[in-house]
């Protein structure tokens, strides 16, 4: 196992300087921006860009496409519950015409036998 190193400011302060001294020269060998290096990572990460807007446009427009496609479903749904509904209260109405007659039928019969 090591031991403890002891480190002095004079140590401690050139290890910041020789730190601070390579960060500097990183940037200074940094190619230039007509560098054709940086050019083509700079067309790659527009052309990666255009095809990421173009995905969210596909997706967007088939979220939309599924959107109008389940509307127009909920709309034929709303048309054939108003549909049915319609022919229960024409059977109803019919039925109660029935009854209606039945029962004036019955009142008729009534009043004949009393005469």
């Amino acid at each position: 196992m090591a031991g403890f190193k002891d480190q002095h400011f004079n140590d401690r302060q050139s290890a910041s300087a020789n730190a601070k001294k390579a960060l500097l020269d990183k940037f200074r060998t940094r190619p230039a921006s007509d560098d054709p290096a940086v050019q083509a990572r700079k067309a790659e990460r527009q052309r990666i860009a255009e095809a990421r807007a173009q995905r969210t446009a596909e997706r967007e427009a088939q979220r939309e496409a599924e959107a109008a496609a389940a509307e127009a479903a909920a709309a034929e749904a709303r048309a054939q519950a108003e549909k049915e509904a319609a022919e229960a209260a024409e059977r109803e109405a019919a039925s109660e015409a029935e009854r209606k007659a039945a029962r004036d039928a019955r009142y008729a019969a009534r009043k004949a036998r009393k005469r």
